[in-house]
């Protein structure tokens, strides 16, 4: 099958992929999540994962969340992880899982585990799968897959000859298409579907959550939603992922949308900083803790520490170290390889001396070691 045949009918798969979950998953909508919390003493901060289950433990261990059997044991202390749990690696759901287990363990201790709404997330919830590693189906496959893809395929030609009679399906196109949907697929949208077992997870949670006065979002707040309040922020995305038909011109695919914005990681600070100013007076918070935009290799305050960026590409598919933000009764620190370093914050900070600490730690050749060597940060675009 030509490139330009496959392109033309993935509409039409995914259709039928939806009509599939329509029918095969049900459940009650979720709940909207606790968008503000106070009296934390203790928060800990993770940025993307993308896939890399291994690093994510490290992770938690380092940050004394989890013990060495992945149970929780950071009583009551409030995890975030800022969203991108998934693609791109190939163990999104075990991390998720992960995550799943963690959230009942550490209420029941008196924490909590907030997995905010990440654009990735938001994608494999709405069908945009471009990031998707091979791997990721095979983490659905069971011993009725072969049967389940068997009857999207003939569900599928069914479709094609209506919007497509014009396409020759012999062999060869079957062979495209099988590699283009593997066994998994149909399982994979089933589950991430608004009412499947990860996409209900994923919608119930927030896209940003406000603990004492710190405000977490995967992504950022622009100029265009900095009058927006936090509980509409969340509600408008939770909103658009249950309801596909709002998806087209709201917050949740919107460059300049609450999982999608890099301008306080990219963008120049003298420009931004009325902006950045407005936002925390409006949301009532002194930061901004953001994941989203790679930082070069470690957690990185911008903006005189009002904005810090804590994506450090811990994924394998980046090479970044595994690396958190801890915040210990109003002090901020960054765990980068399991060493506690203070995080500059303020005006005339001196983030070049944490910055070499935090190289010091590093292998030959590691990601911040090559930022460093540029003297400028080093984003990876995503």
């Amino acid at each position: 099958m030509a490139g330009n045949d496959l392109h033309r009918t993935r509409k039409a798969t995914s259709s039928i992929v939806a009509l599939v979950c329509l029918f095969l998953v049900s459940g009650p909508p979720a709940h909207a999540a606790q968008d503000v919390w106070t009296g934390i003493n203790r928060i800990v901060a993770v940025g993307d994962v993308h896939g890399d289950f291994e690093q994510f433990v490290s992770v938690l261990r380092a940050a004394g969340v989890i013990d060495g059997s992945g149970k929780w044991i950071g009583g009551k202390t409030h995890l975030v992880q800022t969203g991108d749990v998934v693609d791109r690696g190939p163990d999104s759901r075990k991390a998720m899982d992960l995550l799943m287990t963690l959230e009942k363990q550490a209420r029941k201790a008196g924490g909590q585990v907030h997995a905010l709404i990440g654009n990735h997330e938001a994608m494999n919830v709405y069908g945009d799968l471009r990031y998707k590693n091979p791997a990721e189906y095979d983490a659905f496959r069971d011993r009725n897959s072969e049967k389940l893809r068997e009857l999207f395929w003939q569900a599928y030609q069914e479709q094609l000859r209506t919007s497509s009679p014009e396409v020759k399906v012999d062999e060869a196109y079957r062979a495209k298409w099988e590699a283009e949907y593997p066994l998994g697929f149909v399982e994979q949208r089933q589950q991430f579907a608004p009412k499947g077992a990860y996409g209900k997870w994923i919608v119930g949670h927030n896209a940003a959550v406000r603990i004492n006065d710190i405000l977490f979002v995967h992504g950022g707040i622009s100029p265009a939603y900095a009058s927006t309040p936090l509980r509409q922020i969340n509600d408008r995305i939770r909103e658009e992922l249950r309801d596909f038909a709002k998806l087209e011109g709201g917050m949740t695919m919107d460059d300049e949308g609450p999982l999608w914005y890099r301008g306080l990681m990219e963008g120049e600070e003298d420009p931004l900083r009325r902006h950045v100013e407005t936002v925390l007076s409006n949301l009532g918070v002194t930061r901004i803790v953001v994941g989203h935009t790679t930082t070069g290799g470690a957690l990185t305050p911008r903006f005189g520490g009002k904005v810090i960026g804590i994506d450090v590409g811990l994924s394998g598919v980046y090479g970044g170290p595994p690396a958190c933000l801890v915040v210990e009764k109003g002090q901020f620190y960054a765990i980068h390889r399991g060493v506690k370093l203070e995080l500059p914050l303020g005006p005339g900070a001196d983030v070049a001396v944490y910055l070499k600490k935090a190289e010091a730690l590093e292998p030959p050749g590691s990601t911040l070691k090559r930022a460093l060597s540029l003297q400028e940060p080093n984003p990876i675009a995503k």
